[in-house]
């Protein structure tokens, strides 16, 4: 879901929602994700991302959804209740 998340669109990394789990978490790609919920109501998820300056944070933010969203559901065959996306930074790309 991380490597999904951060090849999307507009996403320039996965950004830890604080400073514990910087420290903790040695994966880049795990920084940033919550995964709740049931399989009878669905999995909830919530990512915390870094965006690219100058591009639309909305649009970013949906295409972002809508993508892990399928491929959460293509892969695991789960049902998606939610995808929430929580943009925690923005930045320049190098």
């Amino acid at each position: 879901m991380g490597r999904v998340a951060a090849e999307a669109y507009g996403v320039v990394a996965m950004a830890p929602r604080n400073p514990r789990e910087k420290l903790l978490t040695r994966d880049r790609l795990r920084q940033g994700i919550t995964v709740g919920g049931s399989a009878e109501a669905g999995v909830t998820i919530e990512l915390s991302v870094v965006v690219e300056y100058g591009l639309n944070l909305a649009e970013v933010a949906s295409t972002l959804r809508n993508r892990v969203r399928y491929e959460v559901e293509r892969l695991t065959g789960l049902r998606v209740a939610e995808v929430e996306v929580r943009i925690q930074d923005v930045k320049r790309s190098a």
